[in-house]
């Protein structure tokens, strides 16, 4: 992630759909390879779709608010989270199954009721730019992307932070010249994976890793020469899912020829799982659903 352009990862809000651009929203077994178009739309440009713990409903935001989307049909329905700034594509369940916390354009963390309702600020004015990724298990910690300034205004590398779920202060894991993003939590809480730059060939190259919630014990999982982002730990904790961009690639970029792809908790064993155009919005966050067989995903084709 290049420290310079932080704001890429909450590039101007609400993104919209190019002339002849396309949003469909996709359920993937990844096992049986079977596809299913759930929602396409041409005038609302979605992302980052998360499920419910019942496995009934997908959450994603579009035009800077969040909707719901029934996996067994029908079309988005939009939240009333009351007045908030413009939502980005960073957006998780709380684990309570009643509360999704979001990433607003306003860089703060907002927790809010899926039945709709006001949302409550969680995060402090601490310096950091934040976008969240993960929640402990236990519902107790946030896991975010940080990002701040330099004394001259130029921005420094992204660090991980957590944040106590019902706010204070701020705690870095990372705290270096490489950029690091998308931390997830597993499921049983003993690790966070994580995408870096810090194994990389060359200025962009993320890789995935993971390391203990205290920051301690990194590991690196993959070792090719894609760039790799955002790890999703399969709720049973067997599997990781991934965004993989072609070499070169600079960031989580839109409308990029990427690749979904699937290995094991280690980072063993990995293969691809389809081929799309998207990227930045495909999936940013877990969007596994409870079975940990099915991702839901979002890709961005042109009209034929």
């Amino acid at each position: 992630m290049d420290p310079c352009t932080p704001r890429r990862k909450g590039r101007p809000v609400p993104r919209t759909l190019a002339p002849g651009q396309r949003c469909r929203i996709h359920v993937l077994d990844v096992d049986t390879g079977e596809d299913r178009i759930l929602h396409e739309s041409s005038t609302v440009l979605y992302e980052a779709p998360n499920w419910t713990l019942d496995g009934r409903t997908l959450i994603l935001n579009g035009d800077g608010h969040l909707f719901e989307l029934a996996v067994d049909g029908g079309r988005p329905q939009r939240l009333d989270l009351g007045a908030m700034a413009p939502l980005n594509n960073d957006h998780v369940l709380d684990p309570d199954g009643e509360h999704v916390y979001v990433s607003a354009d306003d860089g703060q963390v907002h927790r809010a009721p899926l039945s709709g309702g006001t949302a409550t600020r969680i995060t402090e004015d601490d310096g950091y730019l934040h976008f969240l990724h993960g929640v402990s298990p236990d519902g107790t910690t946030l896991a975010c992307t940080g990002v701040r300034r330099r004394p001259d205004g130029s921005w420094l590398a992204p660090g991980i932070v957590t944040i106590p779920a019902a706010g204070g202060e701020a705690t870095a894991l990372t705290d270096d010249e490489f950029p690091d993003d998308g931390p997830e939590y597993s499921p049983d809480g003993s690790w966070l994976y994580i995408n870096s730059e810090r194994g990389g060939t060359a200025a962009g190259h993320a890789q995935l890793f993971r390391m203990r919630p205290d920051g301690t014990g990194r590991e690196q999982l993959t070792h090719d020469e894609r760039v790799n982002w955002f790890p999703h730990p399969s709720p049973d904790g067997g599997r990781l899912a991934y965004v993989s961009f072609p070499p070169g690639t600079q960031g989580h970029p839109a409308d990029r020829e990427v690749l979904l792809r699937l290995c094991a908790a280690d980072g063993s064993e990995a293969r691809d799982l389809v081929r799309l155009r998207g990227g930045q919005g495909t999936m940013n966050v877990n969007s596994w659903a409870p079975d940990s067989r099915r991702l839901a995903y979002v890709d961005y084709p042109w009209t034929e």
